[in-house]
């Protein structure tokens, strides 16, 4: 049975809380899966962020990063030069690559998706029992990237949001069909930096920093109180880091090509989420990780591409 963190997706079938060893200090991020990172021929698609590449200096291991997540140690990390997209992958971009091609994503397949209770009406929040250990879920028969909180709901005022309710598989092949790939935990970990070293954010130490707002993550008292917006927002919301990337903390998490550590039963997931609250979940940082099941899809899970 796969284990995850609460404050992140729930996975398939029955999400309960993570216990697992820190893995070896060479293990988070440096071993992609495979094909991750691999140069491919011909041009690369439009509208890219070329990054030149080099030494930084990965992960962390102050008091915010949470010990058996593997974060730290902080080590040296060189990266080649690669290109990655500005955004997650937004709901028309998707709508596109199912139109092509006629794919059909794990959560139809299955039914089913995980939702946030917040973004339900009320009545079938009350009805629909919660996961043992995050009563903040429910499952939703019908809840897809096409209908993210299950019938009657519907993308068509969302086009420029992140497509979410999408798996690792799915998004593999979207990346595939694209001409892309997933980034690796490096790449990702690199190019949300913003060429900051050691920042807490992509923007600095200060989650609020002059009293901006910066990221879509929960404000209030979690999950009962929120005093932002509940649910992702358009994947090009808030200032860019200093390399170009939009929302590389909160809003949705973002699937990377590596297995999380070495029982290669996970996939590694970077960036938090909407629902990333410090009170329980501080993993809106940029060296933070979490993981979930290839075929897991939840109303907080998204991705961006790289080259």
């Amino acid at each position: 049975m796969t284990e995850v963190p609460p404050c992140c997706a729930a996975s398939r079938p029955t999400p309960v809380s993570l216990s697992l060893t820190t893995p070896p200090a060479s293990a988070p991020g440096d071993a992609a899966a495979p094909g991750a990172g691999a140069s491919r021929a011909g041009s690369p698609p439009k509208g890219m962020i070329a990054l030149p590449g080099g030494t930084f200096r990965m992960g962390n291991e102050d008091e915010n990063a949470n010990p058996l997540d593997g974060e730290g140690p902080v080590r040296e990390v060189e990266v080649g030069p690669f290109r990655i997209d500005p955004t997650t992958v937004t709901n028309a971009q998707f709508a596109r690559f199912v139109k092509e091609t006629g794919y059909v994503t794990e959560a139809e397949k299955f039914g089913w998706s995980f939702v946030f209770y917040g973004l339900l009406p009320p009545g079938v929040a009350a009805r629909t029992p919660a996961p043992e250990g995050t009563p903040w879920w429910r499952a939703i028969e019908g809840a897809t990237w096409r209908t993210p909180e299950g019938e009657g709901s519907d993308v068509s005022r969302r086009q420029k949001h992140p497509v979410i309710h999408v798996s690792w598989n799915d998004a593999a092949a979207y990346a595939a069909w694209a001409g892309k790939r997933l980034p690796t935990e490096i790449e990702w970990e690199y190019a949300a930096r913003g060429g900051l070293d050691q920042a807490t954010f992509p923007w600095g130490n200060e989650l609020y920093p002059r009293g901006q707002r910066r990221a879509n993550i929960w404000e209030g008292d979690f999950p009962t109180h929120h005093t932002g917006t509940i649910g992702p927002v358009p994947a090009d919301s808030f200032r860019p880091n200093a390399y170009g990337l939009h929302n590389t903390v909160g809003n949705v998490w973002e699937w990377t090509a590596d297995w999380f550590d070495p029982a290669q039963d996970r996939r590694a997931m970077r960036g938090g989420s909407y629902l990333c609250h410090d009170s329980y979940c501080n993993r809106y940082r940029v060296a933070a990780r979490t993981a979930n099941t290839p075929d897991s899809s939840t109303a907080n899970i998204g991705f961006r591409c790289a080259y």
